[in-house]
C-alpha cells in the first residue's frame, strides 16, 4: 500500500520515524511520501517538506504565517492527488492535519489520525467533525481512555506511547569527553520562538552555578548560528546537536521547555525544571479555552494528576524562581527521591512498549 504521513514538529519526526520502521515490517510492499524530518528520511520514502518549515505554535504566531499555512494546506492538497495514496496519516499537528484528513475523507481516501489533538483541554467541539471524518484515531496517552469512552468516538484506539519502545531501544550511550563536573542538562524547545524565550534564565543560571557544567540539547534544524548569537561564550555552556537521549542519559538534573522533552527527561529519571514562557496573548486565548479543565501542561505531571515537577510558565518563568526551584532538583535528596518516584508511577501507567507496531497494524487494518 501507499502511505502518505504528515509530521509537523520534531516529536512527530522521531514517531514517524518508528511508524515507518513498524509499518513496513508488517506491509513489506510499503511505499512512503512524507512530510517530516531528518529521523523519517533515513527510514527511506519521498520527503516532501522538511518540518524545520512547518513548526508554528501559537494562535498569533499562526495568524502571522496564516499565508504559509494556507499555501501549504493547498501545496499537500495537490501532491496526494498526485501520488494517490491509499491512506493519509496524520502525526500530531492536528490545526493542519485535521483539515488534510477531512479534505482526504471527502476524496476518498482512508484518513488516520496518530497522536490525538488535546481535546480533553480545549476544542471538544472538534469531535463532532473527526467521527465523520476520521477513519481511526491512534491516541497514545492513558488518561485518554476515559475521555473517548465518555464521548463516544467508536474508532479511536489507545495504542501506548512510542517513547517507551524509542528509549529502551536506543543504542548504547557513549559519555562526553567533558570534565568531571556533574552535567546539567538545558533542553530549551523545538521551535524558534521557544528557544529565544527559554535560553535567557537558562544562561543566567549558568553564570551563577560555574559547580556544574551546562550543556544544551541543541536541533540542528533550527540552525547551529541561533544558539552561537544567543549563548554568549563566556558562560562555558557546551552545545550538542541532535543527541538528546545521549545527554539525558549523562545528566544530572535539567531545565526543560515544556514539550515532549518533559517526558523524555522523566523517562531517563532525570529531576528537572520545566519552563515555559510564550506569546502572552496567545497565552491569554489558552487559558480562556482551557477555563479549570486541565491543572497542568507538562506530561509527567498530565499523566500522574500529581505535581511530580514544578512548572514554572510566563512571569513565573524568572531568575529567581528558577533558582530556587533548581537548588530543589540538586542539593535536595529528598525532592529528587520524590521526583523520581514520580517518573516510576507515569511509567507504571504508559504500559509496555510496541506503540508503533500496534498502531502500524491498526492502520493497515484499517486501510484493508
Amino acid at each position: 500500500m501507499k502511505y502518505y504521513i504528515i509530521a509537523g514538529e520534531a516529536s512527530g519526526d522521531l514517531y514517524g520515524a518508528n511508524l515507518i520502521k513498524a509499518l513496513r515490517d508488517e506491509d513489506p510492499q510499503a511505499e512512503f511520501r512524507f512530510w517530516g524530518g531528518d529521523a523519517m528520511m533515513k527510514e527511506g520514502g519521498q520527503p516532501v517538506k522538511h518540518i524545520r518549515n512547518l513548526a508554528i505554535m501559537g494562535f498569533i504566531e499562526v495568524v502571522l504565517h496564516l499565508r504559509t499555512v494556507l499555501g501549504n494546506i493547498s501545496f499537500c492538497k495537490k501532491d496526494i492527488l498526485s501520488w494517490h495514496p491509499d491512506v493519509v496519516i496524520g502525526i500530531d499537528y492536528p490545526g493542519f492535519n485535521l483539515k488534510i484528513e477531512k479534505w482526504a475523507h471527502e476524496h476518498g481516501i482512508k484518513a488516520i489520525h496518530y497522536i490525538s489533538p488535546q481535546l480533553w483541554a480545549w476544542k471538544k467541539g472538534r469531535l463532532k467533525g473527526m467521527r465523520s471524518y476520521l477513519d481511526r484515531l491512534c491516541y497514545i496517552l492513558p488518561f485518554e481512555q476515559q475521555f473517548y469512552a465518555e464521548n463516544n468516538l467508536p474508532q479511536a484506539t489507545f495504542v501506548g506511547h512510542p517513547l517507551i519502545e524509542i528509549i529502551q531501544n536506543r543504542p548504547q550511550d557513549e559519555p562526553f569527553a567533558f570534565d568531571n563536573r556533574p552535567i546539567i542538562a538545558l533542553l530549551p524547545g523545538s521551535r524558534r520562538q521557544e528557544l529565544l524565550k527559554s535560553l535567557p534564565c537558562m544562561v543566567n543560571l549558568a553564570r551563577r552555578h560555574p559547580e556544574y557544567h551546562f550543556v544544551v540539547g541543541g536541533m540542528s534544524l533550527l540552525g547551529k548560528d541561533m544558539y552561537e548569537q544567543h549563548i554568549p561564550t563566556d558562560t562555558g555552556i557546551s552545545v550538542v546537536f541532535d543527541q538528546t537521549y545521549r545527554l539525558l542519559s549523562q545528566a544530572y538534573a535539567a531545565v526543560v521547555c515544556s514539550g515532549t522533552a518533559t517526558l523524555e527527561t522523566g523517562l531517563f529519571h532525570v529531576p528537572q525544571v520545566v519552563c515555559y514562557r510564550g506569546n502572552p496573548i496567545s497565552i491569554a486565548i489558552a487559558k480562556a479555552l482551557v477555563g479549570r479543565r486541565i491543572n497542568h501542561i507538562a506530561l509527567v505531571d498530565l499523566i500522574d494528576d500529581s505535581n511530580v515537577v514544578t512548572e514554572l510558565l510566563q512571569q513565573d518563568f524568572n531568575d529567581q524562581r528558577l533558582e530556587e526551584e533548581f537548588l530543589l532538583i540538586t542539593s535536595d535528596t529528598a525532592n529528587r527521591e520524590r521526583m523520581i518516584e514520580g517518573y516510576r508511577r507515569v511509567e507504571q501507567k504508559l504500559g509496555s512498549a510496541g506503540a508503533s507496531l500496534r498502531t502500524a497494524k491498526a492502520i493497515i487494518e484499517t486501510a484493508k
